[in-house]
C-alpha cells in the first residue's frame, strides 16, 4: 500500500425536499439535516452504521454508498477497490427527505475524493441524476441552497438560488412508510404535455427573477 491507501475522506450531505410547488422532480432545497460519510481503502470491504435512521441498510457490497463508489472507480479509469465505509444520518429514511441522494452525492464525492478528485462537479451531478432518475433532491444534496433542473434522460441542468433566511421547513411524516414506489405513482398521473397549463406557471418563475 502507498500513503494515499491510507488516506480516509468524510463527507458531511445535507438531505433535502424536493416538489416544491409546481416544481415536481424539478425544484429541490437542501435542509440543515445531514449524512456523514466517512470513506477509504481497506484490505477487505467493512461497513459500519450508526444510529437508528441506519436499521435496514446493508451492510455488504449491496450497499449504496459502496455500489456508488464503485462506479466513480470505473468512471476515473481506476480499478475497483475494496472499502471501509462509516455511515451516519440525522435524517429518517423513506421519508421524502432525499436520504437516497444525499447518499449518492456522498458516495460520489468521497469516492472522487479517494480518486485525486479526476471527476467534475458538473460530472458527478450527471452521474447523481442517472441514478437517482431525477435532479432535484441529488442538485439540493450537491450544491446547497434551492436548486431549479430539469433532466432530458441524457443531461441535466440547475439553477441555484439562495433561499430566503425566513422560510422554515415544518415537517409531517405518515405512520407507515410511503414506499420506493410512492413518487413514481404520482409521476403517471403528470400530463405527458403541458402546454395548456404552461400560462398559468410562467408568470411564478418571472416573479421569482429566473431567467
Amino acid at each position: 500500500m502507498n500513503r494515499m491507501d491510507n488516506r480516509k475522506v468524510c463527507v458531511k450531505v445535507p438531505s433535502s425536499t424536493a416538489n416544491l410547488g409546481p416544481g415536481f422532480d424539478s425544484l429541490g432545497m437542501a435542509l440543515n439535516l445531514y449524512a456523514w460519510i466517512e470513506m477509504g481503502f481497506a484490505e477487505r470491504t467493512v461497513i459500519h452504521l450508526h444510529g437508528e435512521n441506519m436499521k435496514g441498510v446493508p451492510a455488504d457490497s449491496s450497499n449504496l454508498v459502496y455500489q456508488v463508489a464503485q462506479l466513480v472507480f470505473d468512471k476515473a479509469g481506476l480499478p475497483r477497490r475494496e472499502l471501509e465505509i462509516s455511515m451516519y444520518s440525522e435524517a429518517p429514511l423513506t421519508r421524502g427527505l432525499g436520504s437516497s441522494a444525499s447518499a449518492i452525492v456522498g458516495a460520489l464525492v468521497a469516492a472522487n475524493e479517494l480518486a485525486g478528485g479526476t471527476l467534475s462537479r458538473d460530472e458527478l451531478f450527471q452521474m447523481a441524476t442517472e441514478l437517482e432518475k431525477h435532479p432535484d433532491n441529488v442538485g439540493a444534496s450537491l450544491f446547497g441552497g434551492l436548486v431549479v433542473s430539469f433532466w432530458d434522460g441524457v443531461r441535466a441542468e440547475y439553477v441555484r438560488v439562495e433561499p430566503d433566511e425566513r422560510l422554515f421547513p415544518t415537517f409531517s411524516f405518515p405512520r407507515r412508510k410511503p414506499g420506493i414506489f410512492f413518487r413514481s405513482r404520482f409521476r403517471l398521473r403528470m400530463p405527458s404535455s403541458i402546454s395548456d397549463i404552461l400560462p398559468c406557471w410562467w408568470p411564478l418563475f418571472s416573479r421569482e427573477g429566473l431567467t
